[in-house]
């Protein structure tokens, strides 16, 4: 089961943050900051893989009780700016989470045309909608690309299907205003109706 993604750029800023067990904030920013620590430091032409007993047995045991302890793995790519890391326990495969990466970032590639840190910034409820087509409560859903591309163009037709309703009263407004109406005269004196008691 996938227990947390988290994406930072080289310099640890957190770029998407997604827990699937709960963690009070102090902990989520803790959990960031050391895997960070952790995965930054490493060779680029190392394994992408971190067992907990590995990393838990050096100077940093905290570490051990932050990410889970010796049954969790951290699983992760370096895209340019962008680390892409994938926390899980032992029953998820490393090359299968590898692959399941893979994926996310070649989707995100092809919806954002030519993704980029910004992308991430500017557009997180796309990018978490797309992460959600691909991971739901740490349970994997789906990994061909091209449905995920397909869903994601259906929910962009929705959002602007409804982006047109959103301005509907707007247009009526303005439609009525440049209709050619006769004038209607503004001084109308009506007669003094009696009083019912």
């Amino acid at each position: 089961m996938i227990k947390a993604i988290v994406v930072f750029n080289n310099h640890g800023k957190p770029r998407l943050i997604k827990f699937f067990q709960h963690y009070n904030e102090d902990m989520q920013q803790q959990i960031v900051r050391e895997t960070f620590h952790l995965v930054s430091k490493r060779d680029e032409n190392v394994c992408n893989f971190l067992e907990g007993g590995r990393w838990a047995s050096g100077k940093n045991s905290d570490s051990e009780n932050l990410i889970g302890g010796s049954d969790y793995k951290i699983i992760y790519r370096h895209y340019a700016t962008l680390y892409f890391v994938f926390c899980v326990d032992s029953s998820e495969s490393e090359l299968g989470i590898l692959d399941l990466i893979q994926v996310f970032v070649e989707t995100l590639d092809k919806a954002f045309e030519n993704v980029c840190e910004l992308d991430l910034i500017f557009h997180v409820d796309k990018v978490h909608y797309i992460l959600q087509e691909l991971v739901m409560g740490g349970m994997v859903l789906e990994t061909n690309m091209t449905e995920i591309v397909t869903r994601i163009e259906e929910q962009s037709k929705l959002e602007k299907s409804e982006a047109g309703l959103a301005g509907a009263p707007a247009r009526v407004v303005s439609a009525a205003k440049n209709l050619d109406l006769p004038k209607l005269p503004s001084n109308i004196q009506l007669p003094n109706l009696p009083s019912f008691r």
